[in-house]
């Protein structure tokens, strides 16, 4: 589900001016058919029969380019000891240096993901090192797995294992049925898959719904934990601190905002939102006003108002307030949270109604909302540009006067 519409990068050198949020495209509701364009042997592409999403056209597909000359510019994009062991199959996703292609196995047919990095870019190398940094010292199933890696000068690929089962919240939608239980299924994959990470040294740092992946279609199929672009590795004995402000805005916590020195439970918040959006289908902080939602966070101010939380048990809800937490020290571990009551018994307790209908619902509302704003973004942006120098510096200053407050109060 794609709850956030836009990711904090880490601060640009002082000598470039650049807007620090990336924009992606916003959740719909619906499942993106990312295999639409799959490649056959003589370039032709099959059909899905799930559809696009009704706002907007495919974004990762060059719409008016031919079918042949977009196979055969990815796949000269390709050094041949790349394409000499792996076909190329698709294109899954790009990012502003990276592109991301379904391969196969020439030997044993096996799928898998190709993520290619342009590293002649200094963005692209710094996010290359930091996956790679992680990706090559981890080892566990509910993470995405690395297979091999292969360098040039100005490229990085980067072999990984495929996640076809799709993004969590897409898996919800789709199913009849959601339970607590079932939440606390996904949420103990998710938390032993955190806690190998801290373990390790390791901060995720964007953890959120889309970065959550079923391995395979199947109702069996376990969640992986993807994209450490963000992520962060500190070796034995390194200062366990952090700095950088980067992360998706709804899912960020306090700490990061005010600009204060941070450790790995920058991620238990994000899985405190996480569980949030899980048993709801909707946000604990949420506000278009990237200064309000702020404010909502750093006060750590949410409800339990409307469908279907009166129907969710206390136990669920104590869960969550441990990990929506303002103070990081006060904050539940990943091992304190695998260990709470509501996890440890698989939600015994809890009732056992189906929370499906709800959580659609509010999912599938959201989406509309998000859907509507991108359509009233899109029709007023030309009015908009001129004064866009000018908002965007109120903004900035709004969040410094906001950041330095906060952290008044937060040090007093």
């Amino acid at each position: 589900m794609g709850c956030g519409t836009s990711k904090v990068l880490p601060e640009p050198p002082k000598d470039v001016h650049l807007d620090l949020v990336k924009k992606v495209e916003p959740y719909t509701g619906y499942k993106t058919d990312i295999y639409k364009h799959f490649i056959k042997g003589d370039g032709d592409a099959i059909k899905s029969a799930i559809p696009s999403p009704p706002c907007h056209t495919n974004p990762y597909v060059e719409q008016q380019e031919p079918r042949k000359n977009r196979v055969a510019k990815y796949r000269a994009k390709f050094d041949p000891r790349v394409t000499a062991k792996y076909d190329i199959k698709a294109l899954i996703g790009r990012g502003s240096f990276s592109r991301v292609v379904r391969v196969e196995h020439k030997a044993t047919k096996q799928p898998y993901a190709i993520k290619l990095i342009e590293t002649k870019y200094r963005e692209g190398r710094e996010v290359c090192e930091s996956e790679l940094c992680v990706l090559r010292r981890v080892r566990h199933t509910n993470i995405i797995q690395l297979i091999e890696v292969f360098e040039t000068q100005e490229r990085v690929y980067m072999v990984m294992e495929l996640a076809t089962g799709g993004e969590l919240f897409d898996r919800i939608i789709a199913k009849g049925s959601f339970t607590e239980r079932d939440a606390t299924r996904v949420l103990q994959m998710v938390l032993d898959g955190v806690k190998y990470l801290h373990t390790l040294g390791i901060t995720h740092r964007d953890l959120k719904p889309e970065n959550l992946l079923y391995y395979h279609p199947g109702m069996d199929s376990k969640i992986m934990i993807t994209d450490f672009g963000l992520a962060s590795a500190r070796k034995k004995g390194d200062d366990c601190l952090m700095k950088t402000t980067c992360g998706t805005p709804e899912y960020i916590a306090p700490e990061i905002l005010i600009r204060k020195p941070y450790t790995n439970s920058v991620d238990m918040w994000a899985l405190g939102v996480i569980s949030y959006i899980l048993l709801s289908g909707t946000m604990p902080f949420e506000d278009d006003n990237r200064t309000r939602l702020y404010r909502q966070i750093l006060k750590g101010k949410y409800s339990y108002s409307g469908e279907p939380w009166p129907s969710v048990s206390n136990l669920a809800k104590d869960f969550i307030d441990h990990l929506l937490t303002v103070d990081p020290s006060d904050r539940m571990t990943a091992l304190q949270a695998l260990k709470h009551p509501w996890v440890v018994s698989m939600a015994a307790s809890s009732s056992m109604k189906n929370l499906h209908r709800s959580i659609s619902q509010n999912l599938l509302k959201r989406a509309s909302s998000r859907c509507q704003s991108t359509k009233s973004a899109q029709s007023t942006r030309s009015s908009r540009s001129t004064k866009s120098n000018k908002s965007r510096r109120v903004r900035e200053r709004e969040l410094r006067e906001l950041n330095l407050r906060y952290q008044q109060q937060y040090n007093g």
